[in-house]
């Protein structure tokens, strides 16, 4: 488990606590979060939301949150937190990730007094790749692409559920075509345990709906046109009209983008 660094916290701020710039910020979350939808209007989400994870929580005494620190596995922290439920919350530290991804993790434990549970990739396997295939080879194939996934993502996702019962995501069915048919709730076959998309059917909206109202810290890369963010060199700043997701390896199909860790969204 990483270190905290405190210090970040003056880095991070909710859509509503923004202090500069806030109708620049507001203006590049707009061009993928739509419109500003009433806290009344996701209300029976929010009450929803809190009962299946307690329910969860209670039914499965080992299970765990895979938080990218995006805004929706954010909100799922938040929930976790306030409830004070007993579901750990862990993220995999690929090597490549943006600092202000990184500079999360003290955020949240500085408002909620919870940590984040690291997980890294096996340098030796990372080296191997480096040295054979090339540092940035992903971009190469999506074989390639798929490869190094699987070492800095895959992997150590192994290893942060061993032992789990259940696992828990910030899956939603907007984000992407093949997360169209995402259930809230599935077997894990891959993996052999249960799993749980709680927010498998809110939009974008009710997700900076949920921020606004709840003050959740946010990754400032969202204000910069980042809906969806993973490895800073296969993550770029999407534009009006473009998908959720299409900055992630927008150089591949876009009907079959996934890293690795939820392959049965391929399979639906």
């Amino acid at each position: 488990m990483s270190a905290v660094n405190t210090s970040a916290q003056s880095r991070f701020h909710s859509v509503e606590t923004a202090p500069e710039n806030s109708a620049v910020q507001e203006q590049a979350i707009a061009v993928f979060r739509g419109p500003h939808q009433p806290a009344t209007d996701i209300a029976a989400k929010v009450q929803a939301l809190e009962t299946l994870l307690t329910g969860a929580a209670a039914e499965f005494d080992s299970i765990a949150l895979a938080s990218s620190l995006a805004a929706e596995d954010n909100v799922l922290f938040d929930v976790i937190a306030r409830l004070k439920l007993n579901i750990r919350v862990f993220s995999l530290n690929t090597g490549r990730l943006h600092q202000q991804t990184l500079d999360v993790a003290p955020a949240l434990q500085t408002k909620y007094g919870q940590t984040v549970q690291w997980f890294e990739p096996q340098a030796e396997a990372v080296e191997t790749y480096v040295n054979t295939k090339g540092r940035d080879a992903f971009y190469e194939s999506t074989a390639l692409r798929k490869e190094c996934c699987g070492i800095r993502k895959v992997e150590p996702l192994a290893r942060a559920l061993k032992g789990a019962k259940a696992w828990v995501t910030g899956q939603r069915q907007a984000q992407a075509a093949t997360r169209a048919e995402l259930p809230v709730r599935e077997f894990d076959v891959d993996r052999g345990i249960e799993k749980f998309n709680p927010l498998a059917n809110w939009s974008e909206a009710d997700v900076w709906t949920y921020v606004r109202q709840f003050d959740v810290p946010v990754n400032k890369l969202h204000f910069e046109g980042f809906p969806s963010i993973g490895c800073e060199p296969c993550t770029r700043a999407i534009t009006i009209g473009e998908d959720i997701r299409a900055g992630r390896w927008w150089w591949e199909d876009p009907t079959s983008k996934e890293c690795g860790l939820h392959n049965a969204n391929l399979k639906k």
